[in-house]
């Protein structure tokens, strides 16, 4: 009896140490997708990607767009992004588009780090570019993630790691 009394106690602490901790999720407790009074994204930023084009963020205004800036010497990056390549092959179709903006990479070192991921979406150089960082934070680590809905609100942030299914459960929600 004392042992199945250690166990329940030990299993609702943890319980309570992962909900403390935001570990422990469920539907019901997720607040709304995309917060009403969100801040506008500014998508006045016109990047370079990796083949030397221009390319206008305003240009995706109207789209569910996943702007995430990352690096190539970022761990949590690197696992990440082959999750960004199927979520784009996978809603790109229903206005889905994701835009990675590398910080601080050299070009060759770039194009070498998205040909091995297989990058399927315009890969944008933020090298330099502390006025496109600042107008979304900055940044307080790598990676940085904005999921900015049709209206062109930001609806979340995420910094580190975060699962495929978070991300995939908000954008399906604002497609």
């Amino acid at each position: 009896m004392w042992k199945w009394r250690v166990a329940v106690m030990t299993g609702l602490g943890l319980l309570i140490a992962l909900s403390a901790a935001g570990l422990l999720r469920t539907e019901a407790s997720q607040p709304d997708v995309c917060d009403p009074d969100g801040k506008a994204a500014n998508l006045d930023f016109v990047l370079k990607d990796m083949n030397g084009k221009n390319v206008s963020l305003s240009a995706y205004r109207g789209k569910v767009i996943l702007l995430d800036f990352w690096a190539t010497w970022c761990a949590p990056c690197r696992i990440e992004i082959p999750n960004f390549v199927e979520l784009y092959k996978k809603y790109q179709s229903q206005g889905f588009v994701v835009l990675g903006v590398s910080v601080d990479d050299p070009l060759p070192k770039l194009k070498s780090f998205a040909k091995e991921l297989k990058m399927n979406y315009p890969v944008l150089i933020g090298l330099d570019r502390d006025d496109v960082k600042d107008a979304f934070g900055p940044p307080p680590g790598y990676p940085t993630s904005f999921i900015i809905g049709r209206d062109g609100r930001i609806c979340s942030q995420h910094t580190g790691f975060v699962p495929k299914e978070e991300f995939e459960r908000k954008i399906k929600a604002l497609l």
